[in-house]
């Protein structure tokens, strides 16, 4: 006998958080799966944080970041990245989260959920047409930078820890690659 585990749309999601069934549990979905997200450490809290405020900074009224809040992908998956770099559009989330479309980049810091990141997320980015994808990796204190996707997967991938970074979708900004990960 084959199992098969029961797939889940956005729809469905949001009526069993409305119902209250998924209360007090951390979870995402992501390819319809519901799945339990990690918690957060000490040194990934702090460090999401802080990127958080200072991208708020240097970008300005230019975006909004949002820290651990939801996104709307078209592949029935709804996850919560770290930090989602995403069009200023106000009201217009009290409607709907942000959609590919509003975003401009997002940032995951990762200690226990690496292999989640770096593999199953950036997959799901990627096939979404996320233009960039971060992972700041909290055991080497490197950042991993995702770029370009292409049929459903990033064709530019590179790593740094020190030096700036120039995001696609503000190339007229630098962005300290200390302050990201917070060395």
């Amino acid at each position: 006998m084959t199992f098969i585990a029961a797939k889940w749309t956005i729809d469905e999601y949001h009526r069993m958080i409305a119902a209250g069934i998924l209360c007090n549990r951390q979870v995402e979905l992501l390819k319809g799966e519901i799945l339990e997200m990690s918690p957060e450490g000490e040194p990934h809290a702090y460090s999401s944080h802080e990127a958080g405020k200072y991208l708020t900074f240097l970008l300005g009224e230019r975006v909004e970041v949002r820290q651990a809040k939801p996104i709307t992908l078209p592949q029935d998956s709804e996850p919560e990245p770290d930090i989602a770099i995403v069009q200023p559009l106000g009201r217009d989330y009290r409607e709907h989260h942000p959609y590919v479309e509003n975003i401009f980049w997002i940032i995951e810091y990762a200690n226990t959920s690496l292999e989640k990141d770096l593999e199953r997320k950036s997959k799901i980015y990627a096939e979404a047409g996320i233009i960039e994808y971060w992972v700041v990796n909290l055991k080497t204190l490197h950042l991993v930078v995702f770029r370009e996707p292409l049929n459903g997967d990033y064709a530019t991938k590179f790593t740094l820890n020190t030096g700036t970074i120039k995001p696609l979708a503000f190339d007229d900004i630098d962005i300290s690659v200390e302050q990201i990960i917070n060395k």
